[in-house]
């Protein structure tokens, strides 16, 4: 299918130039993700829900052009749905190994620069049903924006699925909205300013290399930001761990039992924590026992995670490209106990929460899209020794959706490293489940199942824990105290 397209070139947004110009052989920009299907969907229905409903941001029918001058967008005059559309079957059992295997070796392939950045794979024969897979650059949109296409293309119905008239029902728009909010507002208040603080640290910069006294005066809250980039700068090193290696170009990726989410708010208010606190503990847990099992001693040891924050106020919800900044989070790999790491992780969450490091980190994406890619990729790699892994939590749907007539049971995606990091976690809340996923350099864990399938064990066994001390409506400090 060929289509009318203009020859204009747009500009790409500076932040967005910047992961486009990330991409290495040992490191793709491809977000990948997951949507296991109740049934088979109907090739024909699958590519129009796409075509009425994916393609409605126009984006989608463009090409990532860069250029000596700059980095751009432009219409795919030639652009052909079935370039990027394909049907394809497992060999052998078609059981977890082999989906597994499939989908390392797409998160290993780079998507053709010659059409537009994105792709889905409907997986036939999978022997728990049939799997979609979809791949789409990092350039084109983060996260939060992709559950937003992920809800323009689902409903809350099957009958209401194949329906491809436009704008769809208003009761379907009102519902789709509501999710979206749930998605977008956590962040919203905390980061009200913060397109328009990470804009002034271009100008900020220039002051400060001329005057450095300025950092100790101190003027509002782009000084702010800028002491978190001097304190990003001067981090030490991540430690040398399994996890840490040079980087080969493969990927594997693995998924792990999903976990229900009433559970982990159950904790969460048990505890006076957070949901992301309870989850991300029990990741650390993980993390150390897989080193403890690999000869490699987590005592003593801290690791860092960049963890994306959503900067994107509502109103620019439905809106492409990136808006997000990078935190670095303190993992407690030393702490065997799994209150204690929960309580390490509370604690860290909450000084992160009054920090400006994702204004930062959103100014700093800005001004590398602007620098030459030999000074990019200088700074990314210096920034990437001081964490081990990118760690990524979406909150998704609470409900089940549909796409073309079949019901989505089960979704997850991947996220990309950047400079020398080799390791990405996912956690994704859809259906009242969490879902982990696990993408790592084959050279470091070549088995990462072996890394995600603790997730669910440590996780259970905080839930063991809690039940020694039956939650009775208050919040215990306490408890964190009796397992040192």
């Amino acid at each position: 299918m060929f289509h009318e397209a203009s020859n204009k070139k747009e500009a790409m947004r500076k932040v967005d130039t910047a992961w486009l110009r990330m991409e290495s052989p040992h490191n793709l920009m491809m977000i990948t993700g997951l949507m296991f299907l109740d049934q088979m969907p109907d090739l024909a229905v699958f590519t129009e829900a796409l075509e009425k409903k994916f393609l409605t941001y126009r984006r989608f029918k463009q090409l990532a052009h860069q250029s000596a001058s700059g980095s751009y967008w432009q219409d795919d005059k030639y652009f052909d749905m079935a370039a990027h559309v394909r049907r394809v079957a497992l060999p052998g059992k078609a059981d977890y190994t082999e989906l597994q295997d499939y989908v390392s070796n797409l998160a290993s392939t780079p998507l053709d620069k010659n059409k537009p950045l994105w792709s889905f794979h409907i997986v036939e024969n999978y022997e728990k049903g049939p799997v979609v897979v979809s791949r789409i650059h990092h350039c084109y949109a983060d996260g939060i924006a992709l559950i937003q296409v992920l809800l323009s293309m689902t409903s809350t119905s099957r009958e209401s699925s194949l329906e491809f008239n436009g704008d769809g029902s208003k009761k379907e728009k009102h519902q789709n909205l509501g999710l979206l909010k749930q998605v977008i507002n956590p962040a919203k208040k905390q980061f009200v300013h913060s397109l328009k603080l990470a804009g002034d640290v271009s100008e900020l910069g220039k002051k400060i290399l001329q005057d450095p006294s300025l950092l100790e005066k101190g003027v509002g809250d782009t000084i702010d930001i800028a002491e978190e980039l001097f304190t990003a700068l001067t981090l030490s090193d991540d430690p040398e761990t399994v996890y840490k290696s040079e980087l080969c170009t493969r990927k594997r990726v693995a998924w792990a039992q999903s976990i229900p989410l009433p559970e982990v708010k159950a904790i969460a208010k048990a505890t006076g924590t957070t949901v992301n606190d309870v989850l991300i503990s029990s990741l650390a847990g993980a993390l150390r026992e897989y080193m403890i099992e690999r000869g490699d001693d987590p005592n003593k040891k801290v690791i860092r995670a960049t963890v994306p924050v959503n900067l994107r106020p509502l109103k620019h919800a439905k809106e492409l490209g990136n808006h997000f900044g990078l935190v670095f989070l303190n993992l407690p790999i030393f702490e065997e106990n799994p209150l204690q790491r929960l309580a390490y992780v509370h604690h860290e969450m909450n000084e992160l929460k009054k920090s400006k490091q994702a204004l930062m980190s959103l100014g700093l994406l800005s001004l590398i899209g602007l620098m030459p890619q030999a000074v990019q990729t200088m700074l990314l790699n210096q920034f990437s020794k001081k964490a081990t892994a990118v760690l990524t939590n979406v909150p998704g749907p609470a409900v089940p959706l549909y796409i073309a007539g079949c019901k989505v049971e089960k979704t997850m995606f991947w996220v990309p490293q950047n400079g020398t990091i080799g390791m990405g976690i996912s956690i994704l809340s859809y259906n009242d489940q969490v879902e982990f996923g696990l993408i790592v350099d084959k050279k470091s864990v070549p088995q990462p199942h072996q890394v995600i399938v603790r997730f669910p064990e440590q996780f259970a066994r905080l839930r063991e824990l809690m039940m020694l001390h039956p939650w009775d409506g208050e919040v215990h400090a306490d408890l964190f105290d009796e397992f040192i």
